[in-house]
């Protein structure tokens, strides 16, 4: 009698947990972008300087996704010194992801160029490890991979959002990426909220300016472009291409 009773509050409780988890296939989630802007700066003029600017430059992205589809644009606006001083490349990128057709489209400005990429979804091999944080309230696990042949990424990933998306141009994890660490370019992604409100499907809709080209084309251009300017212009180079 007592074992029967066990199996049946054992039950009840793992139905209640089932219950409680919300699996969520749509929303809109704000994502801080913080950059360290003090790594460059170098000698008596970077230390001045240091002074009188914050560590890091902040902005604001939101990730607006509905099922199969997602768009990633600036969010609201930060003015800081920082933000003044530094004019950070990828500050207005726009990603737009169609998972079912497994391609993505961004718009993104290079110095007086606007690009319109349009090419496949990134197909990074993660790794997923043991360890686990709260973002934003939900519980993530933590994945790595490698792109552009050297750069470590690492990531933070919920499956109770169902959308297999993140900032920028990530994706291909078994739920959504709510935070990112690219070290290589001194950059942290965040979400800082999820919102679950009922969401505008027009708001989902690929950018359409620019000069469109393949993500290959463009890392030609970039290379060909910034091949005079050293180790700062390979993390530009990075910071563009993610």
């Amino acid at each position: 009698m007592k074992k029967i009773i066990f199996i049946i509050i054992s039950f009840v409780s793992i139905q209640s947990l089932f219950a409680q988890t919300v699996f969520l296939s749509k929303g809109k989630i704000e994502f801080e972008k913080r950059t360290n802007v003090w790594i460059d700066l170098k000698g008596s003029f970077g230390d001045d300087l240091k002074q009188s600017i914050p560590e890091y430059q902040t902005s604001y992205f939101d990730y607006t996704f509905d099922n199969d589809k997602a768009i990633y644009k600036p969010g609201r606006q930060v003015n800081n010194k920082a933000n003044s001083f530094f004019n950070t490349i990828a500050n207005d990128n726009i990603v737009y992801s169609d998972f079912t057709h497994d391609k993505y489209t961004a718009e993104k400005h290079v110095f007086e160029k606007t690009f319109l990429i349009e090419d496949s979804l990134r197909n990074a091999k993660w790794k997923i490890k043991n360890d686990f944080r709260e973002i934003a309230g939900f519980n993530c696990r933590r994945a790595t991979t490698i792109i552009m042949d050297s750069v470590f990424v690492v990531a933070f990933y919920t499956d109770e959002i169902t959308v297999p998306g993140g900032p920028e141009s990530f994706n291909g994890l078994p739920g959504m990426i709510l935070g990112l660490v690219i070290n290589r370019v001194h950059t942290t992604w965040y979400a800082t909220k999820v919102e679950t409100n009922a969401v505008d499907e027009k708001e989902i809709t690929p950018p359409s300016k620019g000069n469109k080209i393949s993500e290959l084309k463009l890392k030609e251009e970039l290379k060909k472009l910034m091949a005079d300017w050293g180790k700062y212009g390979q993390r530009n180079m990075w910071h563009i291409m993610i």
